[in-house]
């Protein structure tokens, strides 16, 4: 299997396991008909539509390669024993590739796949789609700020590497050719909650 087409069926397989059961039927003997419900099916519809759209355009017609470099995985003290944080791993060696492009909005759009050290030093997968909306807040166009989502999957070691889909927040801050990008992963007490960023340059 090609590295691009890896890239390429996970944040399908992302994007399928969170859409299905959008369009699941009821098995057809009882047809929807409350107008609220018809009009949910009909925005997830146009939802997963341009979804697919921008994962397809941005495979086909990616303007660019990128490197990705990852460089804190941060647990967040409030909601940590101190105990764990001390022997947690928060410098997730590794590395990634990926393709991306600007649209006719400015708006970024990447396919991508990493891999590095976890919180328990153990190896970690994930690949998937990322989308940005892009802000020039000054007058030097080359400097930028980012927000958006990711919608990626990925495995790990304390789950036996079972496939996890997610959907994440995304922002970063760039200049040129270079962007810092992070995210942040919700959880509960001593588990999620950290903070997960890296560098991607543009070539």
């Amino acid at each position: 299997m090609s590295y691009k087409k890896l890239i390429r069926d996970l944040s399908l397989t992302v994007s399928i396991a969170f859409c299905t059961p959008v369009f699941a039927s009821n098995n057809g003997n009882n047809p929807v008909s409350d107008p609220d419900t018809v009009q949910y099916k009909s925005l997830a519809a146009n939802v997963w539509s341009d979804f697919k759209d921008k994962v397809s355009t941005t495979w086909n017609d990616s303007d660019s390669q990128d490197l990705y470099l990852p460089v804190i995985t941060w647990h967040n003290r409030l909601t940590y024993d101190k105990e764990k944080t001390d022997r947690y791993n928060e410098r997730p060696w590794g590395g990634g590739y990926g393709i991306s492009r600007y649209d006719d909005k400015g708006n970024w759009n990447g396919i991508y796949f990493m891999a590095f050290k976890d919180s328990h030093n153990k190896w970690e997968p994930i690949g998937g789609y990322g989308w940005e909306k892009i802000w020039t807040p000054a007058q030097d166009k080359d400097f930028r700020l980012g927000l958006g989502y990711t919608a990626a999957v990925t495995a790990r070691d304390d789950y036996k590497y079972i496939p996890i889909p997610i959907v994440l927040p995304l922002a970063s801050i760039g200049y040129n050719k270079l962007t810092f990008q992070a995210t942040y992963i919700p959880g509960t007490y001593n588990n999620g909650n950290v903070f997960f960023a890296w560098l991607r340059y543009q070539f």
